[in-house]
């Protein structure tokens, strides 16, 4: 389990008291719309980065050799979805532990990022291979 999920709210609850204790109702109000915003900021981060990404084909990256240059362990998952203002391709099973994604570019280099939790633990970059031509090519003789 997630110890942010028992943390946050008792911190939550921790401000609130402190603020009952130090300024009575009007700390309470205070402090409560402090909480309130903080919401809402988040709340309206995630909206902005979503409908970015709604924009935008499913998977897709303007590169992905830079989108792996950026990538570091331990960002969550909505960071990543700004970065490349994408969603990813899903690779995994619905509702299942570890989560797989896939973003692609236009050259075919893909990269696959595996979420733990929502944050991401691994990612991997995968180019094409290069074409190797079977044709011999034509020397011009030296003067």
């Amino acid at each position: 389990m997630n110890i942010s999920k028992i943390l946050i709210p008792i911190g939550l609850v921790f401000f609130i008291v402190a603020a009952w204790m130090q300024y009575q109702w009007a700390g309470v109000a205070i402090a409560t719309g402090a909480v309130v915003m903080w919401v809402l900021l988040h709340f309206t981060r995630m909206v902005t980065v979503l409908s970015r990404a709604s924009n935008r084909p499913v998977g897709h990256v303007g590169s992905a050799v830079m989108l792996n240059a950026k990538l570091k362990k331990g960002v969550n998952l909505m960071h990543v979805i700004a970065m490349t203002k994408s969603l990813g391709l899903r690779q995994s099973a619905e509702n299942t532990q570890p989560e797989i994604f896939k973003w692609a570019d236009m050259g075919d280099s893909h990269v696959i990022c595996t979420f733990q939790d929502g944050k991401l633990q691994t990612w991997e970059l995968t180019r094409p291979a290069e074409e190797t031509t079977d044709t011999p090519t034509e020397k011009t003789p030296a003067i």
